[in-house]
């Protein structure tokens, strides 16, 4: 049979061998689940070694996902035990079918075919404002099912593993910058504090890369955004995900936008019982410093990831979005007195140069 003719075999497996166990998986499968494995296609593929397909289902039947990650070099186990997390906490989100653990194929319900990416417009930050309400609508309920002991810790070693990635990989593998021992004093300094600044904030489940990517439009304005890629989620400070809804690794907006949403967010936060830590119930400013720190993590951590999906792993269209990131960083070191050393060095290296004050006190 031709590769036209065969939409298994034209998946472009790595070994004969894979696409052979998957036809086998999915043949057995096909009449419990009600799908076609004859209309099998590519969907798409993320930044790890997974990718995603989508199956029809038989008539009257909804279209599946498959997962297809294997088990060498993607560990599933924590995408599942999150995904039923997910399901207990009522998120629209990917609920997992089928799985074969042995050969890491995975059943998903499909959540269409559109991002909520797709629906927003740089140029329009008010038509953006009903997605990212809705978007509040998914996370509020994720973080109120928090519960200790469930996901690994954001603790204070990951923390530093994931800063540790801009030294290594956007400075050192892609700016080709070897660090005087001033300037590894000063990033040493600034992520002491960093990891400090964020260590203090409450705990709650945190998916970890909540954003429009990973949100998935529904069948009607009014149908919940689906959520997905949700494997790597922790427990963690309360502040990283609407710093990762906001700071976008894809689009940017403008602070009104930015303070718009975060203020709904921590009203509703606020009546949900999440602000009872410090001030934070009646002082949106202590809460709004707390997620640009956490934010500033996020951002170090992610221009050392795109640099390395490019360099190491050929996946050369991240590095187009690191100016975006390295842009949050200066945003961060413009604000706060205790990160201008932070500031100068990156000014330093990316030849840029901003002279301003320092905006420390109540918002």
């Amino acid at each position: 049979m031709s590769l036209q003719n065969d939409p298994i075999a034209a998946l472009n497996w790595s070994a004969p061998e894979r696409g052979q166990q998957f036809g086998q998986w999915l043949e057995a499968i096909a009449a419990r689940q009600q799908i076609r494995p004859d209309s099998v296609v590519l969907a798409n593929a993320d930044a790890s070694f997974r990718r995603y397909l989508r199956v029809q289902g038989e008539a009257g039947q909804p279209a599946r996902i498959i997962m297809d990650a294997p088990p060498d070099k993607e560990n599933c186990q924590p995408f599942v035990h999150v995904a039923g997390l997910m399901e207990q906490a009522g998120v629209h989100a990917a609920r997992v079918l089928e799985w074969d653990r042995a050969h890491g194929f995975m059943l998903l319900n499909d959540l269409g075919s559109h991002t909520m990416m797709t629906a927003l417009d740089e140029q329009q930050p008010v038509a953006a404002m009903p997605y990212y309400q809705q978007a509040l609508e998914a996370l509020l309920p994720w973080q109120q099912a928090s519960r200790p002991d469930q996901l690994p810790p954001y603790d204070e070693a990951l923390l530093r593993r994931e800063l540790q990635l801009f030294p290594d990989w956007y400075l050192t593998q892609h700016r080709q910058v070897t660090l005087t021992p001033a300037q590894q004093q000063v990033l040493a300094s600034t992520f002491d504090l960093i990891v400090q600044r964020n260590l203090a904030a409450p705990c709650v489940y945190v998916h970890r890369d909540f954003m429009p990517r990973n949100l998935m439009l529904g069948e009607t304005p009014q149908s919940p955004l689906g959520v997905l890629d949700f494997q790597d989620a922790v427990y963690g400070p309360i502040t990283y995900d609407i710093a990762s809804l906001m700071r976008d690794a894809f689009i940017s907006w403008d602070e009104e936008l930015v303070l718009d949403v975060t203020i709904r967010y921590w009203e509703r936060a606020r009546k949900a019982g999440l602000m009872d830590f410090e001030d934070w119930h009646q002082d949106f400013g202590a809460f709004y410093r707390a997620v640009e720190w956490m934010g500033l993590q996020r951002h170090l951590k992610v221009a050392g990831i795109f640099a390395r999906l490019t360099l190491r792993d050929g996946k050369d269209k991240y590095l187009a979005d690191t100016p975006r990131f390295i842009e949050y960083i200066r945003h961060a070191g413009r604000r706060y007195r205790e990160l201008a050393p932070l500031l100068q060095l990156v000014d330093d290296i990316e030849g840029t140069q901003d002279v301003s004050g320092y905006a420390f006190g109540r918002l």
